[in-house]
């Protein structure tokens, strides 16, 4: 699911409310809008599919919230990261803004990134409390 919603919440913000990037960027804007559909709609598959998945915890009465919360934390920071250094920088399919000095927009958007990964690891590995004897 934190796939999904960092595709969706990408998408929306950046692509469609502040009008910063397509998700391609190198052609035409009707190319751009095309490539922006697509992205959105395997956002929305991966969100989909990650409420089926949970959804199938729940009727197995097996769902770990920690799992879960962490699962989304990285699934989230891993597309950052992945669409910060691999699309903006390795592949130059979008910045996330044009027109203006890019450090302090990669700086903050993979470090978001790392953060959310490094969050998703802590609660992954976190102990759980064992409820101990009364007394």
């Amino acid at each position: 699911m934190g796939v999904g919603l960092a595709g969706f919440l990408d998408e929306t913000v950046f692509h469609q409310l502040l009008h910063w990037h397509h998700f391609y960027d190198r052609s035409t804007s009707t190319a751009g809008l095309v490539s922006d559909g697509w992205f959105h709609a395997g956002s929305w598959l991966a969100v989909v599919a990650g409420l089926f998945l949970f959804a199938d915890l729940q009727r197995r009465r097996v769902t770990d919230r920690r799992r879960v919360v962490a699962g989304t934390l990285l699934g989230w920071g891993g597309f950052q990261l992945y669409d910060g250094l691999v699309q903006h920088k390795a592949l130059g399919l979008h910045q996330i803004r044009y027109g203006v000095d890019l450090l302090a927009y990669d700086l903050v958007w993979n470090g978001a990134g790392l953060l959310a990964v490094l969050a998703g690891v802590v609660v992954l590995r976190r102990r759980r409390r064992v409820p101990g004897p009364p007394g």
